[in-house]
C-alpha cells in the first residue's frame, strides 16, 4: 500500500519521533486507599480495590480522565486518522461474510455481516449458490440506528416457519428472547429476559410440532439472592403465544451454580439434548429428554465426554477423551442410551477430534493437527474412513449436515478469507459455494511458515509465522506474537485484512500455539491449567526468545497481544519479562487472581483457574498474579490496555487496578495507557464503528513504538 506523500514526508519530519520526545501526558492521580484481605493465612495489601466499584462517582472520574490521558496520546499520532479511513474504506468494500449457518428442509438461515452496516443480520436462503434468494428475517441495524443492538443467537423451529432470537445491547450479553415469523420478519408478541448472559451464554431448542421452545433461563429478582442472579442456569419450555410467567421448568435444578447450558433438538424433534458445562473448566454432563417426557442423565462431569451429537439414525455421537486425550469417538443407541453400552467406532490416533457432524449415511469429524485442521469421512458404523481435502494449514470453524447428506464446511487461513465448500461423497474434492469473502487487498505476497520454539521444561510450541515472501531474518523486523492459552481454545488459522497495514510496514506476525489450549488435546489443556498455569506463561516467553534467536526480530522491535485470558497472558508476560519486549496490547484482561472470582462472571473460571479456597490453587494463583507482581523502579514497556465498560466476562476493573499500579511503579518513561470503551463489553457484538476505532488505536500504538512506517 503506497502512502499518500505529503502524508509520508510528515511522517519522517516529525510525526514517527514524537513519542521518542516526550511521554504521556501526567498520569491522573491515583489515590491510595490500603485494605487487607487474608487468603490461606497471607495477608494481601490492596491499595486500588475501591477502582472495584463501577459506579462509584470517584472511579468513574478516574477512568474519565485515564481515557482522555489516552486520547490524548493516540489522537496526535499522524498515523491515527489515516488509519482510522483506510480501515473504513476497506470494510465498505468487502464482500458480505455468512456464518452460523443452520439448515431446515429447503432453507438455509444465517447470519449475514455487510460492511459499513454495525450489527450481524439474520437471512435466509434457499441454497447456497444462490443468492439472489435471500431474504431479511432481522435486521438489528434497523432496530438500533447506534448500531448497538446485536443478535447473541438464533433457532429456527423445525419447519423453519418460525426462529427464535437472543437479542442483548451493549454488548453487555445479556439477551432477550424473540419469536419471529421467517417468512415476514414479523415479531411475535412472545419476549423472554435474560435467557442469555456472559459467561453461561444462553441456548434453545424447539418441540417437534413447533408450537413451543426450551430455553436457558437465569434465576427471576426474589428466586434467588442478587449474587445468584447471574448463575444456576435452568431449562424451561415456552408455549408460543403465552407469557413467560406460564413457562413451565423442565431441568437444571440438580445442575451447579456455574452450568453453562446448550441445547439441541433432534432432526425429527423427538429428543432434546442438553450439554451442560460445569463452569469453564471443559468438564461436561449430557441430559437427553425423550419422547416419554423425562430428562435422563447420559454423562457425569467425570466421563471425560467433552461433547455430543444427536445423528439421524436414532443414535446419539460422543466426543469422548476418556483414556484418549486427542478424542475418540462413540456410539450410543437412542433406544437404550446407557454410556457403558456406547461403541467406540473411531478410536483414538494423532490427530485431535474437535468436531462431529452426523449426515443420515455419514460422520464427519473435523480433527485439529496443532492448530491447522482436517476433515475425516467415515460411515456411521466407524468404517470406510477417507479424508476430504481441504486448502493447507487452514481452520475449519464450521461444518453443516445438509439434508441431501451432503456436508458445507466453513474453511479460512492466514492468507486466504472465509469461504463455504460443498463436499458431496464420491467426489474427488469440495467445491466452493457463492457464499465466499472476498479481502478489499491482497495476500499473494504473504507466506506462512510453522516452526517450533522450546519452552521451559523443553516442550515444542509451534509458531504460525506470517510475513512477506523475502522478509530477511536481520533482528530488525517489527514483530507481533500473539497467544491466548486456556480453556482448551485452540488458536487456529484466521483471516483478517487489517493486518494488511501491519505487513506493509515491514511487521511479521507470529500465533504461538501455547499449553492451556486445545491444539494437541486435553493433556495439552490440563498441561496449562490450574497449578501448570505457569507452563502457558512459559511457552510464551520462550516463543519471543526463539523469534529473537532466530533473528526474526529484537526487544526493541517486538510487541504482543492478547486479549480476555490472553490479557492475563499479557499481565504476566509485563511482570514476569519486561524486558522482552517494547510493546504490550492487552484487551478485556484479567490481572487480579486473588479476586476474579468475586466478580459477577468470574466464578465460572474456577474451574479453570482454581481457586483461593484451595491451599494448593492460592499458592499457583498468587505466584504470578500480574497485579500482585508490579514491582516499583522498574522499567515497563509501553503498554496500551483496552476494556469495555460492559463487559459482563471479565470485570472492567481489573484494567483499572493494572494501569493504576503500574502507572505507579513505572520508572521507563514509556506510556502506559487505558481505553474503556462506554458502548462496548467483552467485544461480542460491538458495533463495526466502534471496532474500527479499536483497531486504529492499537495499529496507530503500536507503529508508533516500534517506529514502523508504511513502505513506499
Amino acid at each position: 500500500m503506497k502512502m499518500n506523500r505529503l502524508f509520508f514526508l510528515l511522517s519522517v519530519t516529525y510525526g514517527f519521533s514524537l513519542l521518542n520526545l516526550s511521554a504521556a501526558d501526567p498520569n491522573p492521580l491515583t489515590p491510595k486507599k490500603p485494605v487487607s484481605d487474608e487468603y490461606q493465612g497471607v495477608k494481601v495489601q490492596d491499595d486500588y480495590q475501591w477502582l472495584e466499584k463501577d459506579d462509584d462517582p470517584e472511579v468513574k472520574a478516574w477512568s474519565d480522565a485515564q481515557n482522555q490521558r489516552t486520547r490524548a496520546y493516540i489522537d496526535k499520532l499522524p498515523d491515527r486518522e489515516k488509519i482510522a479511513r483506510q480501515l473504513t474504506e476497506w470494510y465498505a468494500k468487502t464482500s458480505p461474510s455468512y456464518s452460523e449457518l443452520v439448515s431446515r428442509p429447503g432453507i438455509l438461515f444465517a447470519l449475514k455481516f455487510q460492511p459499513p452496516k454495525q450489527q450481524q443480520m439474520l437471512v435466509t436462503l434457499l441454497s447456497p449458490d444462490n443468492l439472489k434468494s435471500e431474504k431479511m428475517v432481522l435486521d438489528p441495524n434497523v432496530l438500533d440506528a447506534k448500531g448497538t443492538t446485536a443478535i447473541d443467537w438464533f433457532v429456527p423451529s423445525r419447519d423453519g416457519k418460525y426462529v427464535a432470537i437472543s437479542i442483548s445491547q451493549g454488548g453487555s450479553e445479556d439477551g432477550t428472547l424473540h419469536i419471529y415469523k421467517t417468512a415476514t420478519g414479523k415479531a411475535q408478541t412472545d419476549s423472554i429476559a435474560h435467557v442469555q448472559y456472559p459467561t453461561a451464554g444462553g441456548s434453545a431448542a424447539w418441540n417437534a410440532e413447533g408450537t413451543g421452545i426450551y430455553y436457558t433461563r437465569f434465576p427471576r429478582k426474589g428466586e434467588k439472592p442478587d449474587a445468584d442472579l447471574n448463575f444456576y442456569q435452568q431449562v424451561y419450555f415456552h408455549k408460543l403465544g403465552a407469557t413467560d410467567t406460564e413457562d413451565a421448568y423442565s431441568i437444571g435444578k440438580e445442575f451447579p451454580r456455574i452450568a453453562e447450558v446448550a441445547l439441541e433438538s433432534s432432526r425429527d424433534g423427538k429428543y432434546i439434548l442438553a450439554t451442560v458445562a460445569n463452569g469453564d473448566g471443559g468438564d461436561f454432563a449430557h441430559y437427553l429428554l425423550g419422547p416419554d417426557g423425562n430428562w435422563k442423565q447420559l454423562t457425569q462431569f467425570s466421563d471425560q465426554v467433552k461433547s455430543a451429537r444427536l445423528g439421524r439414525d436414532n443414535a446419539l455421537y460422543l466426543l469422548s477423551r476418556a483414556d484418549a486425550p486427542r478424542g475418540k469417538v462413540l456410539r450410543l443407541p437412542l433406544e437404550t442410551p446407557e454410556l457403558a453400552t456406547a461403541a467406540m467406532i473411531v478410536p483414538p490416533g494423532d490427530a485431535v477430534i474437535q468436531h462431529l457432524e452426523p449426515t443420515a449415511d455419514a460422520l464427519y469429524v473435523s480433527d485439529l493437527l496443532g492448530g491447522p485442521s482436517q476433515i475425516r469421512r467415515f460411515g456411521l458404523d466407524g468404517k470406510g474412513e477417507t479424508i476430504v481435502p481441504i486448502p493447507k494449514i487452514s481452520a475449519v470453524s464450521e461444518m453443516l449436515a445438509m439434508d441431501d447428506n451432503s456436508l458445507l464446511f466453513r474453511d479460512v487461513s492466514y492468507t486466504e478469507p472465509a469461504a463455504w465448500f460443498h463436499c458431496v461423497a464420491g467426489k474427488a474434492a469440495p467445491v466452493k459455494t457463492a457464499l465466499v469473502n472476498t479481502s478489499p487487498v491482497s495476500f499473494a505476497d504473504i507466506e506462512v511458515t510453522r516452526e517450533f520454539a522450546s519452552s521451559k521444561d523443553g516442550t515444542k510450541i509451534p509458531l504460525n509465522i506470517v510475513c512477506k515472501k523475502g522478509t530477511k531474518r536481520d533482528g530488525n523486523n517489527p514483530t507481533l506474537l500473539y497467544g491466548y492459552g486456556g480453556y482448551s481454545i485452540s488458536v487456529s488459522p484466521s483471516f483478517d485484512f487489517t493486518r494488511r497495514l501491519w505487513f506493509d510496514r515491514g511487521g511479521v506476525f507470529v500465533v504461538a500455539n501455547i499449553r492451556g489450549g486445545g491444539e494437541f488435546g486435553e493433556e495439552w489443556h490440563r498441561a496449562g491449567n490450574l497449578t501448570k498455569k505457569q507452563n502457558v506463561f512459559d511457552d510464551f516467553a520462550a516463543s519471543g526468545e526463539y523469534l529473537i534467536k532466530q533473528k526474526y526480530t529484537r526487544p526493541e522491535k517486538l510487541a504482543i497481544l492478547g486479549g480476555s485470558n490472553g490479557g492475563l497472558l499479557m499481565g504476566v508476560l509485563i511482570t514476569q519479562h519486561p524486558d522482552l519486549m517494547h510493546a504490550v496490547v492487552s484487551f478485556v484482561g484479567i490481572y487480579d487472581m486473588l479476586r476474579v472470582e468475586l466478580a459477577p462472571n468470574g466464578a465460572f473460571n474456577v474451574t479453570e483457574f482454581g481457586t483461593v479456597k484451595d491451599p494448593e490453587q492460592f499458592k499457583a494463583l498468587y505466584a504470578y498474579s500480574p497485579y500482585h507482581h508490579v514491582v516499583d523502579g522498574t522499567k515497563y514497556p509501553s503498554i496500551l490496555m483496552m476494556t469495555g465498560a460492559n463487559d459482563g466476562r471479565v470485570a472492567p476493573y481489573h484494567s483499572r487496578k493494572m494501569v493504576a499500579r503500574l502507572d505507579e511503579a513505572n520508572k521507563s518513561g514509556n506510556p502506559i495507557l487505558l481505553r474503556t470503551s462506554s458502548s462496548a463489553g467483552h467485544g461480542i457484538g460491538t458495533a463495526l464503528s466502534e471496532r474500527i476505532k479499536q483497531f486504529a488505536d492499537e495499529y496507530s500504538f503500536l507503529f508508533a513504538q516500534l517506529d514502523m512506517r508504511a513502505k513506499k
